[in-house]
């Protein structure tokens, strides 16, 4: 559909995979918690929207949080 938009929220790591210490630390407890869990980065999560037809993606930090929310457009 031309014009939709996907939003995600979460907790999301830099390049690096270790900063922010709250997203890498989700990672890490994620990898050691679940079969096959990971916190995956904005590189990784832009190429699965693009991957599924979305056109741009963009991230953005929600102060105080540390939380992203990732925002996909159609």
């Amino acid at each position: 559909m031309r014009g939709g938009r996907a939003v995600a929220l979460g907790l999301v790591p830099n390049e690096d995979r270790v900063s922010p210490p709250v997203a890498a630390a989700t990672g890490l407890r994620m990898l050691a918690g679940t079969p096959g869990g990971d916190a995956y980065s904005f590189a990784e999560l832009d190429r699965m929207c693009r991957n599924a037809s979305f056109g741009r993606t963009e991230i953005h930090d929600l102060p105080p949080s540390p939380e992203r929310v990732v925002i996909a457009y159609r």
